[in-house]
């Protein structure tokens, strides 16, 4: 799959979400990347001191601006890939995947945290990006999934817990959220992973979450491998029956 730079120049201010783009990589191409490959996209918020998040965006191969929509994962990677680099974000999860299988049926979006920020600190700045990719891209709203890794892991929680009208359901992965907030996402189907002998996060933050999503009565199922430590991450992604789980959740309806 190829690979394009594109340039996210702000014009709205910091809950405003209208962008104009500019193709760096080809002066013929369509300023919006709207046919299948990999996308490195820099995006900036407009506002005094506002951070920049830069992303990488994957379109699959059947992916068309105007026909069907394609479903949406958002993914969330953990503390090690913060910073400037992009290519960090493709060591784990769905953006490696969709890197190398133009088949994987997602657009796939993997935001990258700030050097020394963490994804709590980033949820507002998470919505506007998200927002502003579902207006720009030919994304089925009823299908946006969400899941992150360690650092992402919490993220995700955190994300859904502020956000959960977006999402049709969430995998986070070695993380911990808000109990108290649980209820928040009661009608979001939930797979949470961790291993058992994770000693850089203890496997009780993310079983404090599933307890008190069970217990506002949500959807929610929780894979512990006995054997595993922080790294629950590998096993979990490269499982199909995770993106086939993903692909049967649409999102409620009220």
């Amino acid at each position: 799959m190829h690979t394009r730079q594109i340039f996210v120049q702000p014009l709205a201010m910091f809950f405003l979400s209208t962008f104009a783009i500019t193709q760096l990589s080809s002066a013929q191409e369509s300023p919006v990347a709207q046919v299948p490959g990999d996308y490195k996209v820099r995006f900036k918020v407009s506002a005094q001191n506002a951070p920049k998040m830069n992303y990488l965006l994957s379109l699959p191969a059947d992916y068309t601006a105007t026909g069907k929509p394609s479903p949406l994962i958002v993914f969330l990677h953990g503390g090690g890939e913060r910073g400037n680099d992009l290519e960090k974000v493709k060591v784990h999860g769905p953006p490696k995947i969709a890197e190398n299988n133009p088949n994987f049926p997602f657009v796939v979006i993997a935001p990258q945290c700030p050097e020394g920020s963490r994804w709590t600190y980033e949820i507002r700045v998470l919505k506007i990006l998200l927002d502003d990719a579902i207006a720009k891209y030919n994304i089925d709203r009823d299908r946006i999934y969400l899941t992150g890794l360690s650092l992402g892991g919490y993220g995700t929680w955190n994300m859904a817990l502020a956000f959960p009208e977006y999402f049709a359901a969430i995998a986070p992965m070695c993380g911990g959220g808000v109990p108290d907030e649980a209820y928040r996402i009661r009608d979001i189907p939930v797979w949470v992973f961790h291993g058992a002998k994770d000693k850089s996060n203890p496997l009780e933050n993310n079983q404090r979450m599933v307890d008190a999503v069970k217990k506002a009565g949500g959807d929610v199922k929780f894979t512990i491998y006995p054997n595993l430590g922080h790294d629950c991450w590998t096993v979990s992604y490269n499982n199909p029956d995770l993106y086939t789980w993903f692909l049967s959740h649409r999102k409620a309806k009220k």
